[in-house]
């Protein structure tokens, strides 16, 4: 008996001692391992809060202010925390429907009962004013604070770009971005992020039960301030900006201008623009929408974009190319052969700079004619082929059908078509009459606005470029530095001999006789320029390109006005004349004129059926594919 009541004491204390144990390991692995019981006791006695940096500012040449900065606040929500709240009154205060609470709610559960995640974005710091004072009420949920931009001359919307929430790829990329922040979209914002974003800080703080901050927890021994972006000092001149925006507002098309000496772009506008400020803050979605389905597309950017058929300005580069092959002299004549290409009436041009001026289409048939129809130095004999190889090199020094370099993203490189397209395109064979169009800037040529304005330096220059850009420098007042990229000078490979020919007869289109850009002359001022008129489904193109003065230039320019009836000496020439007059004399003296351009509206409606958009889209799908 004694025997047995022994061992059953024995397995009574061996019971005790295994649960002991048991107990012992469990905490030790609650506590030394296993941290989710502690990081949950935590999460309901400590706040982490994330300190966003302010975004870097951006000002104009001289110094004027275009994006800053504004104060707005993300409410956060802990799911698990909330408990009997007055649904009612909460959404009243957010200005939100039931509905719109129980969504944001699911989706927050969705994500985390316990991590804290966004149940409302970017509340202004009006609307906010309403819910600080009551947000005691409202257990398991918090504001932290965040800056959203502010334009507060509405301008430049193509130049600045707009921001906008990161997503998945970009955070699987970059670990530095997490859920809910934000990076450049477009413009700027895009082209700089890694400056204009400064770091990210964080913040420990101590709450109670009620949900109120109590302070910082350890007094701040674990928390990191954030830092604050870099600004950015652009070559952007305010003034003209508004004043380029204001000429463009009835109309579609672009304007770029440069100072050529240093390829810092002065204006950038890409018509129809918008107010940047539509897509700031909790109606950027909404108003992102509406932009895009507008039929005029004022969210594509036409400056960098829109891949256009030169026209008449690109007789220019003709001329330059051909006199530097030898193909021609200054003193070259050729008929004006209607039989050969069209052509307005004035008189035959008996020399190159008269060509120019003049704009005549079959003496730059001729031309190009004679660049193509070369002799092989290795056969002896004429090859198209050779001579197009040779010709499409020299058009890519000048900037075209090439990708230029400039701070802004999703810049296009318009077509230069060489020798393996046409291959391609004409398997059986093809010469100088299959793609004599080029001769005049159509057929299968494009530019971008951008380059147009570089080719108006590249000449102003006589034979170089600074690859256009937006940025001068990055910073602050004490410590400011500049890309070396855009400090580089780029050559042609035209002598230096015959750039004055090309100025000579830019010269003449505004200032002599039979000149087709009579429009664009600014009394007192030397203004050279070209003007073009493209070719294309609907009305034509209105083209001018031009710089001033002619010595030691100040300012070049490219304008484009799509589908404007009447050529580029109607509509482009005199709105490149009231921008020089503008950048140069800081003041336009012809307000007749100035009043006349900028209430115009010369561009053919855009059509809205559905069969003539899908023909358009056919169109240019068949383009595409021909190019490639």
């Amino acid at each position: 008996m004694k025997k047995s009541l022994s061992s059953r004491r024995f397995v009574i204390i061996g019971i005790f001692i295994a649960v002991g144990v048991i107990y012992i390991l469990r905490l030790s692995y609650l506590q030394i391992i296993d941290d989710t019981y502690a990081e949950l006791a935590n999460r309901n006695a400590l706040r982490y809060v994330t300190q966003y940096p302010s975004r870097g500012l951006v000002y104009d040449r001289y110094g004027k202010l275009l994006v800053y900065n504004e104060a707005v606040y993300d409410l956060m929500v802990i799911p698990r925390q909330v408990q009997s709240i007055d649904t009612d009154y909460f959404c009243s205060l957010l200005k939100i429907t039931k509905e719109d609470f129980e969504n944001k709610m699911n989706r927050a559960k969705k994500y985390s009962t316990y991590a804290p995640s966004f149940f409302e974005k970017q509340i202004s710091k009006e609307d906010f004013a309403a819910l600080q004072e009551k947000i005691y009420m409202f257990p398991g949920f918090y504001a932290q604070s965040r800056t959203l931009r502010k334009y507060p001359d509405s301008v430049a919307a193509a130049v600045l770009g707009y921001i906008g929430e990161v997503n998945e790829k970009k955070i699987e990329e970059d670990p530095y971005y997490k859920r809910g922040d934000y990076i450049g979209m477009s413009g700027l914002e895009k082209s700089y992020e890694k400056y204009l974003r400064g770091v990210k800080g964080s913040k420990i703080t101590l709450v109670d039960v009620h949900n109120r901050e109590k302070g910082s927890f350890q007094d701040g021994k674990f928390d990191q301030a954030a830092t604050a972006g870099q600004n950015l000092y652009s070559s952007i001149d305010l003034e003209l900006q508004k004043y380029a925006e204001q000429l463009m507002k009835n109309k579609r098309g672009s304007i770029v201008a440069i100072e050529p000496s240093t390829g810092e772009i002065l204006c950038f506008v890409s018509a129809p623009t918008y107010d940047p400020n539509l897509l700031v803050g909790r109606v950027r979605g909404k108003n992102y929408k509406e932009l895009a389905e507008n039929i005029a597309k004022p969210l594509f950017n036409r400056a960098l974009m829109a891949e256009y058929p030169p026209g008449s300005i690109f007789k220019v580069a003709q001329a330059l190319i051909a006199l530097d092959m030898g193909v021609i002299t200054s003193s070259t004549g050729f008929p004006c052969d209607k039989g050969l290409v069209g052509c307005h009436n004035h008189p035959s041009a008996p020399i190159v700079r008269d060509a120019i001026k003049m704009s005549c289409n079959p003496y730059f048939y001729r031309v190009f004619q004679r660049e193509v129809q070369r002799q092989n130095p290795k056969t002896g004999k004429i090859d198209s082929k050779y001579g197009l190889s040779e010709w499409t090199a020299a058009m890519h020094k000048m900037g075209f059908g090439v990708r230029l370099d400039i701070d802004l993203p999703n810049v296009r490189k318009g077509y230069i078509p060489d020798t393996s397209f046409y291959n391609r395109w004409y398997p059986t064979g093809w010469n100088f009459y299959t793609i004599y169009s080029n001769s005049i800037g159509q057929g299968e040529v494009t530019v971008v606005p951008i380059q147009m304005a570089n080719f108006a330096a590249l000449v102003a220059n006589r034979g170089w470029y600074i690859n256009p850009h937006i940025v001068r420098s990055i910073g602050d007042e004490t410590n400011k530095f500049r890309l070396k990229k855009y400090q580089e000078k780029h050559y042609s490979t035209v002598d230096a001999s015959w750039w004055d020919v090309a100025v000579a007869g830019m010269y003449g289109v505004v200032h002599e006789g039979g000149g087709t850009g009579r429009r664009a002359d600014v009394p007192g001022l030397d203004v050279c320029g070209k003007t073009g008129t493209a070719q294309n489904s609907g009305a034509d193109h209105s083209v001018f390109i031009s710089f001033a003065p002619k010595n030691n230039p100040k300012i070049a320019v490219s304008v484009y006005v799509e589908n404007a009836r009447g050529g580029g000496g109607t509509w482009a020439a005199p709105i490149a004349g009231l921008i020089i007059e503008k950048y140069i004399k800081r003041e336009v003296e012809r307000k007749e004129i100035e009043k006349q351009y900028m209430e115009a509206a010369p561009c053919q409606p855009l059509p809205i059926g559905k069969n003539t958009v899908k023909k358009t889209m056919e169109e240019k799908n068949d383009s595409a594919s021909k190019k490639q």
